[in-house]
């Protein structure tokens, strides 16, 4: 049997006529940039997230970048993020002219450790970039205290975290700025590159709006120098068709990490994602594993049908392109220690209870084999 990593035709298939009517739509009043369509988007997506304000911007990293830069960081700035994340989390405190520093995770939920996070803290620090990893909730409370404390801002990372909740809150308002990828495979995903920035805060809600057009609200009055960081109209108009099916889709993740829970546990060697907190959602972009005999296993599944994938194999500190900050192995251990471990198996909506099956049937039959083979080797 044959289990795709993601499936996104087949979602597609079932949104096919909403889609091709909203791109059929936008293509006839020829609305490709900003314009009505991104304005329901931005209303609709804000309404969502239980936020003031949404601004659709060109992707991710944009996203980060602008809510960064409308939050003040600058040159001579430091942020702190984590190093198990995608480059783009380090690379918008790049752009900004500011510099990165890291901090360790926590190793049961992988997302950063509040308790040491007041330690990296320097004078020269300005910003905290926690990331809701794998689209579970980070532990948001101490950080934001933390955070008052220093008199620091909050950009967090929500990505992979799209209707996430943190202690029965909305993750949108947990920070200065939040900021979403729709990347095609994210949770709310377009048909090609975009973003957006929630926030509550006015001030920070027109700075990105600025920042991402050229440093205009009005056509020809630039107020300051800006960037072309704009959603198209075509994808909020996919989004805005996407956004009404993604409660949907998020109950069908948290169905499927349960069954998947349910079938795996216990399988030898093997970690499971843990248990969620009290009043806390994790909407599961990734259904991520740990275990000694990865590389073993992850033969065994491509052998089988089952594609899988690694988020992420080398931490950002150990990356070539952070070799100037010199940071050794054994730096950030935890971070270090999951990054030999991790297997993320296939998770999206539409996957099948037959396939979630087949998947932790050859999970538990690698593993159970692995462990005979151990037992007799031991004398």
């Amino acid at each position: 049997m044959r289990v795709p990593f993601v499936d996104l035709k087949a979602q597609y298939d079932a949104i096919k006529t909403e889609i091709d009517a909203a791109v059929a739509s936008v293509i006839r009043e020829s609305a490709f940039i900003g314009g009505p369509y991104l304005k329901a988007f931005e209303k609709d997506f804000a309404a969502y997230c239980g936020s003031k304000h949404a601004l659709g911007v060109s992707n991710g990293t944009d996203a980060l970048r602008l809510a960064l830069l409308a939050c003040g960081v600058g040159p001579g700035d430091d942020v702190i993020t984590v190093p198990n994340t995608f480059i783009a989390t380090a690379e918008a405190v790049s752009m900004t002219g500011a510099s990165v520093r890291f901090v360790d995770v926590e190793e049961g939920s992988l997302n950063m450790d509040p308790g040491r996070l007041a330690a990296a803290i320097t004078s020269r620090t300005r910003c905290i970039i926690p990331v809701h990893l794998y689209g579970r909730p980070a532990d948001m409370d101490p950080v934001l205290d933390i955070a008052r404390k220093a008199g620091l801002k909050v950009v967090a990372d929500a990505a992979q975290a799209h209707g996430a909740r943190y202690k029965g809150r909305g993750i949108a308002r947990l920070g200065d700025a939040v900021c979403f990828s729709f990347y095609p495979g994210k949770n709310l995903g377009a048909y090609g590159d975009a973003g957006a920035v929630a926030t509550d805060d006015p001030a920070i809600a027109e700075k990105v709006a600025l920042l991402r057009d050229h440093g205009r609200l009005e056509k020809y009055e630039h107020r300051i120098e800006g960037f072309n960081c704009r959603m198209d109209g075509l994808q909020a108009a996919v989004l805005s068709v996407k956004l009404r099916s993604l409660e949907a889709w998020t109950e069908a993740r948290r169905r499927i990490a349960g069954l998947y829970g349910s079938l795996l546990e216990g399988a030898p060697g093997l970690t499971l994602p843990p248990a969620e907190d009290r009043d806390s959602r994790s909407v599961y972009h990734l259904y991520v594993v740990r275990t000694d005999a990865r590389e073993e296993l992850r033969g065994h599944l491509a052998e089988a049908g089952v594609a899988t994938g690694i988020h992420y194999p080398i931490p950002l500190h150990r990356q070539p392109a952070y070799a100037r900050l010199g940071l050794p192995e054994g730096s950030f251990p935890a971070a270090e220690a999951s990054a030999r471990r991790i297997l993320s198996l296939p998770m999206f909506p539409e996957l099948t209870e037959e396939q979630t099956l087949h998947v932790c049937s050859e999970v538990r039959r690698c593993l159970e084999r692995s462990r005979a083979r151990s037992s007799v080797a031991v004398p």
